[in-house]
């Protein structure tokens, strides 16, 4: 397989079977942080195989190294880990340069910055003011115990300072301004936490966690619902289809969980089963044509793709913090859908997908941007259209590296 393109079929239309996805990414770099506060009691079972996570497990581990002066990590276009690394430094003694790709210098980190700096943190920027890379001096000398941060950014933040706070001196209250976005994500943060012994309380717009030992415990990592949406896509642009996808759980702590509803206005009838979910085709779609993604824009790609190609005109709002994921995947979604003549126009922050001119090319090139949700929300429409091409199909292994092998088990042909 070329990593320069790769061209799909699917000449049956037809999808059947069973795919295992890998562990939660979410979960797994939360996870691997608390494993690293807890001074070897917390263990991780089905950590996630994706990129991301492997890159958090080495920067950890090059942190945690013998201390040398101005040690360089380098976390490449893992956005997570950046924001994760941006606060854990802080509580190692040493000197750290952390860095990544350059389009993760120009993803900013400013706001979580400016936090750490409030309860006394030493960080400086390397280049440009508001963005990686960053110098930070480990170790913080806690002056304070309570920041101000706006919730409409990017909930990592938030998860990154609850992260360390129970190792802090005097704890952390962290007070959210305005409007949270990505709530479940910060939901996630705390209840993992909380299996780990971490105690907290959540009062309107305070969280607060007390300075505080773990316990012993092991943190089981579910499967990825963020990957699981792609088999949506699937079942719902099929000819006839039938997943199960096994681990899924109805009491999942993933926000994209939300995926299992929002797929039902789109013919996918989930079911959830002792030991994970069933997909299947029901040829009947509602009416349903707004939808919020304030707390799972992660699905946005997947949802504006399959509703574009099923000539859906839908409104969406909840795309905010779009423009500053691994690229601006509002322009890029833009770009690509225009190739089959569909629109996605945005009016004071709703976004309206018109299908009127949607037509099926019998062969599409689809530019992936460096990121992966766009190879994997794109590469479905082998299932409408004749042959699709995706641009740079390695950009997967940032979050499921076995995507193209499971598509080969499920018959696309490469």
């Amino acid at each position: 397989m070329s990593n320069t393109t790769i061209t799909l079929t699917h000449s049956s239309k037809v999808i059947n079977g069973t795919v295992q996805l890998t562990g939660s990414k979410s979960e797994s770099n939360r996870a691997l942080i608390i494993k690293a506060i807890s001074e070897g009691k917390v263990n991780i079972e089905n950590i996630s195989e994706a990129d991301d996570t492997v890159l958090l497990t080495r920067a950890l581990e090059v942190a945690d190294a013998v201390t040398d002066q101005n040690k360089i990590i380098d976390i490449g276009p893992a956005g997570t880990a950046m924001r994760f690394m941006t606060s854990y430094l802080n509580l190692i003694p040493g000197k750290f340069i952390l860095t990544g790709t350059e389009r993760m210098q120009q993803r900013p980190i400013g706001i979580l910055v400016d936090a750490l700096k409030d309860i006394g943190a030493e960080i400086h920027y390397q280049k440009k003011v508001g963005y990686p890379p960053l110098q930070i001096e480990g170790k913080i000398f806690q002056d304070k115990d309570t920041v101000r941060i706006k919730g409409d950014v990017s909930s990592q933040y938030i998860s990154s300072l609850l992260l360390i706070a129970s190792k802090l001196k005097k704890g952390l209250t962290i007070e959210i301004v305005g409007e949270l976005t990505s709530r479940p994500y910060v939901t996630m943060t705390l209840n993992m936490l909380e299996e780990a012994g971490i105690k907290y309380s959540w009062i309107d717009n305070k969280i607060h966690i007390a300075n505080q030992p773990c316990k012993d415990s092991t943190i089981y990592i579910e499967p990825d619902w963020s990957a699981a949406s792609y088999w949506y896509s699937m079942v719902a642009l099929a000819k006839e289809a039938e997943i199960r996808l096994p681990g899924l759980k109805k009491d999942s702590l993933q926000g994209d969980i939300a995926i299992a509803k929002i797929m039902e206005s789109f013919g996918v009838k989930t079911t959830f089963e002792k030991d994970g979910i069933v997909l299947q085709k029901t040829h009947s779609q509602s009416e349903e044509n707004f939808f919020n993604l304030k707390e799972c824009p992660d699905l946005a790609q997947t949802i504006v793709v399959v509703a574009a190609a099923l000539r859906r005109n839908v409104t969406f709002t909840g795309l905010e913090t779009l423009k500053i994921k691994e690229t601006d995947r509002i322009a890029a979604l833009q770009n690509e859908i225009g190739k089959f003549g569909a629109t996605l126009t945005e009016e004071n922050q709703v976004y309206h997908l018109n299908t009127k001119n949607v037509f099926e090319p019998q062969e599409i090139s689809i530019a992936t941007y460096e990121d992966h949700r766009m190879a994997m929300a794109f590469a479905p429409l082998a299932l409408v259209f004749e042959k699709i091409t995706i641009e740079e199909p390695h950009v997967v292994d940032k979050s499921y590296p076995m995507y193209w092998d499971h598509l080969t088990q499920q018959g696309f042909k490469f």
